[in-house]
């Protein structure tokens, strides 16, 4: 698979040799992101820490890419790593959508770098893999992250209690959407506003 570029990024697939530059940020950003993931089950390697684990990670994305259920991406600045972004849980037939998430280092929130990602995000999905719809949920007091949301004002569906097991608890979410149709009307100055 190609990368995809934006305005100030790339997205490409995570492959072995980004080991390095994804163990420094995740173990620097440890604080800013456990708080908002699920809890590592007991006795996995860490990835973080283990590099044939990382490369377990890799190749399983890689396959998911093949089977065509899954699409994971690292979020590049400059050429450095900053981030991930993922389209997972892909179900074709009738359904035809999928899930979002993203994390981002810290050194780089703020800076509009996520909402791009989302963008480029959609336009592979809607125009590439030709999904329905997208969704993506965020804890309600996850801020920064409900911020890339409106951003680009995505339509709030509702709350899903105890949607996610998040560092141990069973946490609400905030549900966004984005489908096919709202991506035709909406698509073209979502790309000229954070691509272009």
């Amino acid at each position: 698979m190609s990368a995809l570029i934006g305005r100030r990024i790339v997205l490409r697939p995570l492959v072995i040799g980004d080991f390095e530059q994804w163990r420094e940020v995740r173990r620097r950003n440890h604080d800013w992101l456990t708080k908002w993931e699920p809890q590592r089950l007991p006795g996995h390697p860490d990835a973080v820490e283990d590099r044939d684990a990382f490369a377990i990670r890799c190749s399983a994305r890689q396959r998911e890419r093949q089977l065509g259920t899954a699409y994971g991406f690292g979020i590049f600045v400059d050429g450095d790593f900053a981030g991930e972004i993922n389209i997972s849980s892909v179900q074709r037939g009738p359904f035809q959508s999928a899930y979002v998430g993203y994390w981002i280092d810290e050194r780089h929130a703020g800076q509009g770098y996520v909402p791009e990602a989302v963008v480029l995000i959609c336009r592979f999905a809607f125009e590439e893999l030709r999904l329905h719809r997208i969704q993506i949920s965020i804890i309600p007091r996850n801020d920064k992250s409900r911020r890339v949301v409106e951003k680009l004002d995505l339509r709030f569906e509702g709350i899903a209690e105890r949607y996610l097991e998040i560092n141990g608890a069973w946490e609400d979410h905030m549900r966004f959407a984005i489908t096919a149709e709202e991506w035709a009307t909406r698509g073209d100055q979502l790309s000229r506003d954070w691509l272009d």
